[in-house]
């Protein structure tokens, strides 16, 4: 089991930046790939940013790119959405997720989740 609880969410405006935080335990933490995805009212939940085991490699959903960043600490065993320029469309809950390998942008292929950080983006 791999156990993941996400910080650093809350009210911000237009333009201003936040750091999102997701603290893991449980299997060993640079075994996993770990993945944020953001869910908004009335929408799905979608991919924002997943980054892989060595922290080399890293992916991002096209409504993000040039404005997040993802990084992990594998001996703090956390990851970090640094999130810049933030819009009002931004504004949804996030969620961390980690998967065994590789990133995946699919929601289902991460078994674990934590139980989301809000963010909302005035304007």
């Amino acid at each position: 089991q791999v156990q993941l609880v996400e910080s650093g969410g809350g009210l911000v405006q237009a333009g201003d930046s936040l750091r999102l935080s997701c603290a893991a335990s449980g299997r060993t933490f640079s075994n996993y790939a770990m993945g944020w995805f953001r869910q908004a009212p009335g929408k799905e939940r979608e991919f924002v940013a997943g980054i892989g085991v060595s922290g080399r490699s890293t992916s991002y959903a096209d409504p993000v790119k040039g404005r997040f960043t993802i990084s992990r600490d594998n001996a703090q065993t956390t990851v970090y959405l640094q999130m810049n320029s933030l819009r009002p469309e931004d504004t949804a809950v996030y969620y961390c997720a980690s998967r065994p390998f590789g990133i995946a942008t699919v929601s289902a292929s991460y078994p674990y989740w934590g139980q989301g950080t809000k963010v909302t983006v005035s304007s």
